[in-house]
């Protein structure tokens, strides 16, 4: 491969998980600016080539080799049945960064309880292929028809039984009136790759590269870093208390009778700990974000 081929053509996608996707990105090393007239954002990296593309559609351009790589929902990978590499799962969203849910959902007031209840009635979704398999699998004879758009709101007009919709919380849900029964399919984001270009040494080590470091922005979303002074005679009570990824990092301060401690640690168990630490002795706390941890 000469310099000139150097290029791994990389899929973003378009909408709802666009700019959370051009966040991750960021916190990982590569600025993409999407410009308004066309599909190609531009990178800080002269050896990818972005497209925008619908999540909906990626897996098919991946694996067709339109596209080298791209992110899509493990749902549209099923959906449309490509043949790709799943590189890795990476749990992010537009709201709660956990996965989101494929639910079968009906009216709030409706007599059906389960899936074997819903014989012989019309589902909508937007997921048809995948819903049409859960169905004959299950043997529940049913009419499954595409939805465009709107969909919990079909159930409200009475023109289906009942509807397959994506949710992270269920409050759209739930807002439309409707009550869900069963829970369909779990999916999350994956980093994808065409077969041959898995296969080429240059594209599947930046391809690997780029998972390593979006891998790493997204554990570094749930840590923060901690530095602080203590007294080398209560640096043992502070040891007690601190949780860390390893050992702590400590240093002495110059001419001091002090070290500089500094710790890895979940955001989370933060707002329990300063009052903690402060309680045995450490000064000076200074809590720092973190953009990966690798």
């Amino acid at each position: 491969m000469n310099a000139n081929d150097k290029i791994l053509k990389l899929g973003i996608p378009k909408g709802s998980l666009q700019e959370a996707t051009m966040r991750l990105f960021a916190r990982a090393g590569w600025k993409i600016k999407p410009h308004h007239r066309n599909y190609f954002p531009e990178v800080n990296d002269p050896e990818l080539q972005c497209s925008l593309c619908r999540a909906q559609e990626m897996s098919r351009y991946v694996e067709s080799g339109t596209l080298d790589a791209g992110l899509t929902g493990k749902d549209w990978i099923l959906e449309n049945e490509s043949d790709v590499v799943v590189v890795s799962d990476l749990v992010y969203s537009k709201v709660s960064n956990r996965p989101a849910r494929w639910v079968l959902a009906v009216a709030g007031d409706s007599p059906y309880k389960r899936p074997e209840d819903l014989a012989g009635k019309k589902i909508a979704t937007e997921l048809k292929n995948f819903t049409v398999k859960y169905f004959k699998n299950a043997n529940i004879p049913v009419e499954v028809e595409f939805s465009w758009g709107a969909t919990e709101a079909k159930v409200v007009e009475g023109l289906v039984d009942a509807i397959v919709e994506v949710t992270e919380t269920g409050t759209t849900i739930k807002a439309h009136g409707l009550r869900i029964i069963a829970e369909l399919l779990q999916t999350n984001t994956q980093l994808i790759a065409n077969k041959k270009a898995w296969e080429d040494p240059w594209k599947r080590h930046k391809i690997e590269t780029i998972n390593t470091l979006l891998q790493g922005a997204l554990r570094a979303d749930k840590l923060v870093g901690l530095k602080m002074n203590v007294p080398k005679e209560k640096m043992e009570q502070v040891m007690d208390v601190l949780p860390s990824m390893t050992a702590p990092t400590v240093a002495n301060l110059y001419h001091k009778e002090w070290l500089s401690v500094e710790i890895v640690v979940e955001e989370n168990k933060v707002r329990e700990l300063i009052p903690e630490l402060m309680s045995r002795g450490a000064e000076a706390i200074i809590e720092y974000s973190l953009n990966k941890v690798i």
